[in-house]
This record gives C-alpha cells, sequence and structure tokens, in this order.
C-alpha cells in the first residue's frame, strides 16, 4: 500500500508539475506574441500544412484543417480568412470564373464580422484586427474589381486602405502589417503612370513610392507567415511589369518547385523561363502544362493552354524547325485564346502573325492574307504586331497581284 501510495503522489507531483510548465508556457507565448493570434507559434505550426496545401491545390485537405482551426477559434476571424482565401485561389487561374465568388464573399464577411468585435478590445487585438478588416475588404474589392462592379468595389478598397493605415508602423508587432503598405506604395504610383483617366481618384491619397513598395514586400515574402505567399504572388507581376525577368525567374522557379500542381505559378514559371531564354525549362513546363489540361486537372485551364501552347510552337517553329508542329501548337494557342476571350492578348496575334508567315514561306498566299487581317483586326493600334501585319499584308496583296497578271 504504501508503496502504491507512493507512486499516487509521484503521479500528482508530476502532473502538477507539467500544469505548472505549461502555465509557465502559455504566459511565456503571451507575452511573445502580445496576445495576438497571428504570432503565435502553436496557431503557425497548426495552420502550416493546411496553408501549403491549399497553394498547392488540395483544397480538400487545405479546408479540413481550417475547419479545425475554426472550432479552435471559433471567434477570431483567422480561419474565416483563411477559408475565403482558399475560395479566391479558386478563381485565380481564371479570374472569368465566377462560381466560387459567393463562398468568397461569404468567408470574407464572416472574417469582417469577427474581426470587429475584436477590434473593440483595443490594444494589440485592435491592431491584428485591422489586418484582417483590410485584407478581407481588400480581397473583396479584387473580386468586385474583376466582375466591373466599381461602386461595390471602390466601397471594399476605401475600408480595406482605412484598416492598411492602422497596421502602418506595427511591423515590429508581426511582418503581416508590412504587406498592405508594400501594395499600396507600388500600386499608388504605378495606376496612375499605367492609366492616366484614374489619375483624379488618387488627388486625395498620399504619395506612393514603387520602389518603397517592391522593397516591403520583398521583406514581407522572407518574414511573413501568412501573407508570405501573397506578396510572392503579387512580385511575380510586379517583376514583369518591371520587365526584372531574372527576379521572376528565381521566385517563379522557386514557387513552382514549393507548390508543383499550383497552375498559376506552373504557368508563371513557364513564361519566366521562356522570357529568359531558358528554353529545356520553359519547353519541358509548357508540356507539362498541356498535360494536366489534357487530363483536366483541377485548376488547369484556357489561359494556362494559351501561354503553354505559344511556347512550344515558337521553339518548333524558330529553333527545331519543324513547321507542322508549329502550326499544330500555334492553332492550339488561338482556340485556347478564343475560349476564354481573350482574342486580343499578344499570344493569340503574335500566333496568328506567325501563322500567316509560315503560310508565306508555303507559298499560300491567300491562307496568309487572311491571318494577316486578323492580325490587324485584334491586335491593339500601338502593337509592334498589328505594324507588321499592315506591311506584311501590303506586300502579300502586292504579290497576288503580280500572280494574277503572270496568269
Amino acid at each position: 500500500m504504501k508503496i502504491k501510495f507512493l507512486f499516487f503522489l509521484l503521479f500528482l507531483s508530476s502532473v502538477s508539475s507539467a500544469q505548472s510548465w505549461f502555465e509557465t508556457a502559455e504566459k511565456n507565448e503571451q507575452a511573445r506574441s502580445g496576445g495576438m493570434l497571428l504570432k503565435r507559434a502553436e496557431v503557425q505550426i497548426e495552420a502550416t500544412e493546411a496553408i501549403n496545401a491549399m497553394y498547392n491545390y488540395n483544397f480538400p485537405e487545405a479546408i479540413r484543417e481550417f475547419g479545425y482551426l475554426r472550432a479552435k477559434y471559433p471567434e477570431h476571424p483567422l480561419p474565416y480568412f483563411l477559408f475565403g482565401l482558399a475560395e479566391w485561389w479558386k478563381i485565380v487561374p481564371n479570374t472569368d470564373n465566377d462560381m466560387y465568388d459567393a463562398k468568397c464573399e461569404l468567408f470574407m464577411d464572416q472574417a469582417i464580422e469577427k474581426a470587429e468585435k475584436l477590434y473593440d478590445q483595443g490594444g494589440n487585438q485592435e491592431i491584428e484586427a485591422s489586418f484582417f478588416l483590410a485584407a478581407s475588404y481588400a480581397f473583396k474589392s479584387r473580386m468586385y474589381a474583376e466582375r466591373k462592379k466599381w461602386l461595390k468595389a471602390s466601397n471594399a478598397g476605401k475600408n480595406a486602405l482605412k484598416y492598411f493605415d492602422k497596421c502602418k508602423g506595427h511591423e515590429d508587432l508581426s511582418p503581416e502589417m508590412a504587406f498592405g503598405d508594400g501594395l499600396y506604395n507600388y500600386y499608388r504610383q504605378w495606376v496612375p503612370e499605367n492609366y492616366s483617366a484614374l489619375k483624379p481618384i488618387f488627388w486625395f491619397f498620399h504619395e506612393g513610392n514603387k520602389s518603397k513598395g517592391i522593397g516591403q514586400l520583398e521583406w514581407v515574402s522572407r518574414n511573413a507567415f501568412y501573407t508570405r505567399t501573397e506578396a510572392q504572388y503579387f512580385l511575380l507581376q510586379i517583376y514583369a511589369s518591371e520587365n526584372q525577368h531574372e527576379k521572376g525567374y528565381q521566385l517563379a522557379r522557386y514557387l513552382h518547385v514549393t507548390y508543383p500542381w499550383n497552375p498559376y505559378f506552373h504557368r508563371m514559371y513557364a513564361r519566366e523561363c521562356f522570357v529568359t531564354g531558358r528554353m529545356q525549362e520553359a519547353d519541358a513546363a509548357a508540356k507539362l502544362i498541356l498535360e494536366r489540361l489534357d487530363n483536366r486537372q483541377f485548376g488547369y485551364e484556357a489561359a494556362s493552354g494559351r501561354y503553354a501552347s505559344y511556347i512550344l510552337a515558337y521553339y518548333n517553329q524558330f529553333f527545331y524547325h519543324n513547321p507542322a508542329a508549329a502550326k499544330e501548337y500555334y492553332h492550339r494557342t488561338i482556340n485556347y485564346a478564343q475560349a476564354n476571350g481573350a482574342t486580343e492578348s499578344g499570344y493569340n496575334t503574335s500566333a496568328l502573325l506567325n501563322l500567316g508567315k509560315i503560310a508565306d514561306s508555303e507559298g499560300n498566299l491567300p491562307e496568309a492574307k487572311q491571318y494577316y487581317e486578323k492580325v490587324i483586326q485584334y491586335a491593339d493600334k500601338k502593337t509592334s504586331q498589328r505594324e507588321e501585319a499592315k506591311k506584311l499584308l501590303a506586300n502579300n496583296l502586292k504579290r497576288q497581284k503580280e500572280q494574277r497578271r503572270k496568269k
């Protein structure tokens, strides 16, 4: 009996010690995180696999894990925001697809509702809530803009900016807070430079700085947890816009290797390989895109097919000297462009132009004429493709006239 009693005392002592250890660890974690769920290490560990699954297009796994977070933190905006983010990434490869809009909007609204209650608690909770309010409104604004619901997009955007302002200067609490500031600094300068008609809208907003914005997004992409990949997603587009293609290639390659089933990162990787002259990588990436598209892999759609087909057509025409394969891939490019309403895209007009050149080289002048006319129809007036098509068409008509004279 005495031995049993002794073991019982030892058991009670171990339980008490464990409880004391957990209480101490909890106090330390509360102090480290400032009471913010965003910064809690165990939450990030719990969310890591789910977030990786989401970006790798394993949505069933991601949603199951987000469900566990919601069960554990039902009154916090984090799980609802992640649910909404998952719906948004279903939209990303083809933004014309609106079948996920309703669920995305619902989850972002739920995140906003929870964040508003958190905001009222003040202190660090107010700052954390501001991040979720800014991010949720920003995603709603992006979605409304894609649907050309300009008033809704504007209202959601104003709310996002209001809360992004409240996040400023709190990067010491969490790197997530710098995400919105980086986006604002870059696009506040970029939009008026590229869309002069929108300049008056920005008169009432403080100035931006593209270089500073890029630097902030790069810092977020290295140091943040929840917004790391979102920052990298925007940097991919920014590097392309700024002709920083070597940076674009390095980032796209990293994202494709990290999330090999993400169709958007796959598409951008193929594109950056192509632009930077990495033929072997571009060829392999493009062929895999078309293989997955043919196998109806989720997320792979016409836009990715257009990129991949053009890359392979171009290589077959100018490097592999296989005009039959080139024509086949150019026709696939055109079909994909028509499938998602992208007939004015550069890949489509370039495909038409090159098909015209191949027809010309094969002596099929009437067919070449049709292709040149389509380029002139679809291409923007300022593009080099349109100017080249006009010259080639004039020469084509001259040659056809000479052929008729000879007959």
